[in-house]
């Protein structure tokens, strides 16, 4: 595959997914609130408190992956959250228009994120252009 072809991807990938983690973590403080958020954990079956770590956890996540910060380690250490969400959806079918959204879409977000993981930043990326050798 042409180099260029694989770079161009993974910008689309990082920023789609970082816009994604940004919106969720938004919808979360903005929509829900902390507290509505750690109420649905808690209905969920999770500890209430982990809401309190995950919206921070996907504003930070989405912003380094749009800015292309830390890409791969930042598309891994989010896979425990989705992993989490993928468990909550698991047992409502494929399609996320069933009655509390499917498992389709938490599952392609794992997916996205091991191919972020494994394609790293691509171009337009702040790790990238730190890692440039400077001219003097």
């Amino acid at each position: 595959m042409n180099s260029s072809f694989q770079n161009h991807a993974a910008l689309v990938l990082r920023v789609a997914l970082g816009i994604m983690f940004i919106a969720h973590g938004l919808q979360k403080l903005l929509v829900f609130g902390l507290a509505g958020t750690a109420g649905f954990f808690v209905s969920v079956g999770f500890p209430g408190w982990l809401a309190y770590i995950v919206a921070p956890f996907e504003l930070l996540a989405g912003t380094a992956l749009v800015l292309g910060v830390r890409t791969r380690v930042v598309a891994l250490a989010s896979l425990p959250l989705l992993l989490g969400a993928l468990s909550v959806h698991s047992g409502n079918g494929w399609s996320f228009t069933n009655a509390n959204g499917g498992w389709e879409y938490p599952a392609f977000l794992v997916a996205a994120a091991v191919t972020v993981a494994l394609l790293g930043d691509g171009i337009w990326a702040l790790s990238a252009l730190r890692a440039a050798p400077r001219t003097r």
